[in-house]
């Protein structure tokens, strides 16, 4: 198949629906990070743990690596305007992106109160990729809320639709 392009790879994986997340953590400064991410999965259940990718170029990239914490908050498919502005697409960065939402500090980790789910991790290993670092999470909190999750795929967002069996 020989080399694939930026711009093909990217267009295939617009394709992959994904959950959006808000990926926050504190830098070792105490400053709070976060980035929306759909580059979020599980990876075993026993311990159970999730990765993340984060690009090395974000502060909450550097705040992961510098503390070996972060958490993973599921946003609901009312939450679009939470994610574009921890998107970027807001024009706010840093601190400033947490002015909106209801955030809590749950050991000390930025936790989203009305997320539909919240995972605390502590990294157990990291290694890097191209201009991402991956990062493998053991989960040592979890809080449930209520809503449905927030898709994103081919550049929108979505919602989940029950499909009934024939």
């Amino acid at each position: 198949m020989g080399m694939i392009a930026t711009d093909q790879f990217r267009a295939a994986m617009a394709r992959f629906p994904g959950a959006v997340t808000i990926v926050p953590a504190r830098s070792s400064e105490g400053e709070r990070r976060g980035i929306a991410a759909t580059a979020v999965c599980s990876v075993t259940a026993d311990p159970p743990s999730v990765l993340v990718c984060l690009n090395v170029a974000t502060g909450t990239c550097a705040a992961v690596e510098a503390t070996g914490r972060f958490a993973v908050n599921l946003l609901s498919e009312t939450q679009t305007g939470l994610a574009l502005r921890f998107a970027g697409q807001a024009g706010v960065s840093g601190t400033d992106k947490f002015a909106e939402g209801d955030w809590e500090a749950e050991d000390d980790l930025p936790i989203l109160r009305d997320a539909p789910v919240t995972l605390a991790c502590e990294v157990s290993q990291s290694l890097s990729a191209g201009t991402h670092r991956i990062f493998i999470g053991r989960i040592t909190g979890i809080a449930h809320g209520e809503g449905a999750a927030l898709l994103y795929e081919q550049s929108r967002f979505r919602s989940l639709a029950a499909k009934d069996s024939a």
